[in-house]
């Protein structure tokens, strides 16, 4: 229909905008979804009520497959199991990506869960230098990263931009340790994801850590 169309042609042209613009499409599904819903959906279990059902084993010594319906949504909503929400834009919720029937029999407790290294990293506790720059390699060896240098005059927290060991000048421990909080332990707090600093056993480039 033209722009130079009659004035109640025009009015009926905005009026059917209007009510396609109310709806957007996902980026992961067809379905249109009202933006502004006042009653969304109540989200449905996606666990079967099965899996509560112990499965022989069939004479092998592995214990009967069983889970509770409870413990596995609890399991699949969870990103991983030290951290419950993404931590990246193009990374999609694993309770959307473990969804419909190929999830619902699924015991959540023998799948995949690898912890999240965004979390594990702020476990490190900072390695304290009398350096004006400190360098860091992640470690050395094939498991490392490229020597990048870090200058550490400001009194913070300076992180590697390859690994995210953290960095400061012994000048300022005295200051960050006033602090209420850091982003980063100051001392060695004993976590499991700690890596000690005499991890690295060479010096040679291609050395095992």
């Amino acid at each position: 229909m033209s722009l130079w169309a009659r004035p109640a042609q025009r009015a009926q042209l905005v009026s059917i905008a209007r009510q396609q613009r109310c709806y957007a499409t996902s980026e992961r599904t067809s379905d249109k979804v009202p933006t502004n819903d006042p009653n969304p959906p109540a989200p449905v279990q996606n666990v079967s009520d099965s899996n509560a059902v112990p499965i022989s084993t069939m004479g092998l010594q592995d214990p009967p497959l069983q889970e509770l319906p409870e413990d596995s949504e609890k399991q699949r909503q969870m990103q991983a199991p030290n951290r419950a929400q993404p931590w990246s834009r193009s990374q999609q919720p694993r309770e959307r990506a473990m969804s419909g029937p190929r999830f619902e029999q699924t015991i959540m407790e023998y799948q995949p869960q690898p912890h999240a290294a965004i979390e594990l990293i702020h476990k490190q506790p900072v390695r304290w230098t009398k350096q004006r720059v400190a360098s860091c390699d992640g470690g050395g060896g094939p498991l490392g990263h490229p020597r990048i240098f870090i200058n550490v005059d400001k009194p913070q927290i300076n992180w590697c931009t390859y690994c995210g060991l953290p960095f400061a000048h012994e000048h300022h421990r005295k200051y960050l340790q006033s602090l209420p909080m850091t982003t980063y332990p100051l001392e060695p707090q004993g976590a499991v994801g700690e890596v000690p600093e005499s991890q690295r056993v060479s010096d040679e480039p291609f050395a095992p850590r």
